[in-house]
């Protein structure tokens, strides 16, 4: 798949598309395409299989779900403050009413008489916010550690490799309360700590790509223009490396909503903002009279993962060529 890069010497003797701009070549990567071309030509091509990736992503039912419940929970978080104006710890009614007991309250009271319909809006925005900031995070890390080692290879690899299996050997829950307990608990904190824990999965997948495509016809080509290092790693291989790193992400996503969840419901959450996490811990001391203060956030957090993992098996298969032209 390489070798349709751009970037190779055309049989004309053209020189390599220096100037392909990331942007360009990012696109490609999201869409399918190894490498984007400069000319009107591998546009077209380009926009095709972009369209054949969507295509192939819409038609898949799972992924369509998750796309739609994603969209969902995204919307709800950039309308909490429009659909439930104030703060959401405020105490508005009295304890413990049931869902549906008061129209204005649909979803009920927790224990201390606030909305959990406002909590579970909100709580939307936070748990997103550190699942999206976290994974952000992670990616670049484990990006820059992954294309370094795959790219010089010898003792620098051989050194990033160790530090990544260093991180391996501490379980990411562990390490996570560690950094949190050690910093303020705050949103924050959270998502770097996440962050941090998470950077080693995508370190080995890029470091994989890299050690692929490091000998590609277009980075020889790339080479032979005189292209500096950090050009051709950001430049040239990183695009064509994106695919399965994308789909990585979506979990990494998942996987960090679940991570403060946890944190929440320990009571190593952020004690100024309303996660679905803190919902459930703070519910769990009346889980008997009042189950449905655990079982709606709890509902929420399974839906996104949900969300999220369905996307990323679509993005899977649609970013995969081999897959995409059987379907």
């Amino acid at each position: 798949m390489a070798s349709e890069s751009p970037n190779v010497i055309s049989a004309a003797g053209d020189v390599p598309a220096a100037t392909s701009p990331w942007r360009r070549q990012l696109g490609g990567a999201l869409f399918g395409q190894r490498g984007a071309s400069s000319d009107p030509a591998g546009s077209d091509a380009g926009r095709g299989a972009g369209r054949g990736v969507w295509r192939s992503l819409l038609r898949n039912p799972s992924a369509l779900a998750g796309l739609v419940l994603l969209t969902a929970f995204i919307l709800l978080a950039l309308l909490a403050g429009r659909f439930f104006p104030g703060d959401p710890l405020d105490m508005v009614a009295a304890p413990f009413e049931w869902p549906g007991t008061d129209p204005q309250y649909w979803l009920g009271t927790d224990s201390l008489g606030r909305d959990v319909a406002a909590g579970i809006a909100h709580g939307t925005r936070v748990s997103l916010l550190i699942g999206a900031s976290s994974a952000a995070i992670g990616l670049v890390i484990g990006t820059l550690v992954g294309a370094i080692g795959g790219f010089f290879g010898g003792i620098v690899d051989d050194l990033l490799v160790r530090v990544t299996e260093l991180f391996q050997t501490v379980p990411s829950f562990l390490l996570v309360i560690v950094i949190v307990a050690i910093g303020r608990p705050s949103v924050t904190m959270i998502a770097l700590a996440i962050g941090v824990a998470s950077w080693p999965t995508v370190a080995r997948i890029v470091r994989a790509e890299f050690r692929t495509l490091r000998n590609a016809d277009f980075v020889l080509a790339a080479r032979s223009q005189g292209f500096s290092n950090a050009r051709i790693i950001f430049g040239e291989i990183l695009p064509n490396a994106l695919p399965p790193v994308i789909v990585t992400a979506s979990v990494m996503v998942a996987t960090a909503i679940l991570i403060e969840s946890s944190l929440s419901f320990l009571g190593m959450g952020d004690p100024n903002a309303v996660s679905w996490g803190s919902m459930i811990g703070v519910g769990r001391d009346s889980l008997r009279t009042a189950w449905y203060l655990t079982a709606i956030p709890g509902v929420a957090i399974v839906l996104a993962v949900l969300a999220l993992n369905l996307l990323g098996d679509g993005l899977n298969d649609a970013l995969n060529p081999r897959l995409r032209q059987r379907t």
